[in-house]
């Protein structure tokens, strides 16, 4: 199986690919000043760019692994999330606290996606 890159940087890539199956790094929101609506909003943005960008959409999003810096703010995420995520087809998910890299930094989130078979990174 070929292995491939997404945006490769110096610490890490934007996804990685093995096959037709890409593993996404942590998506992270902008505005680390912001409530837990803007900082989901921003961070599924985000997850929507990067999906799209591997030749993607929202229903070949697997798993996603939700992380909160305080589960006070799973209800506020989850507003959010329900109106984003597909009826047809919700990914699996999984939702945790943790302490997350940045101060302010509320919601991150991990994704993997099934590549439609034309794909290329």
């Amino acid at each position: 199986m070929t292995l491939s890159r997404l945006n490769p940087g110096p610490r890490m890539s934007q996804a990685v690919t093995i096959g037709n199956i890409a593993f996404l790094a942590g998506q992270v929101p902008d505005d680390l000043t912001a409530d837990i609506a803007t900082q989901t909003r921003q961070v599924l943005s985000k997850l929507d760019k990067v999906v799209s960008d591997l030749g993607a959409t929202k229903a070949d999003i697997a798993s996603i692994q939700v992380w909160l810096a305080d589960m006070i703010d799973f209800q506020g995420m989850n507003g959010v999330w329900d109106k984003w995520v597909s009826a047809d087809a919700p990914p699996a998910r999984a939702t945790g606290g943790v302490l997350l890299a940045r101060p302010g930094m509320r919601v991150e989130m991990i994704a993997v996606v099934a590549l439609p078979d034309a794909a290329t990174t």
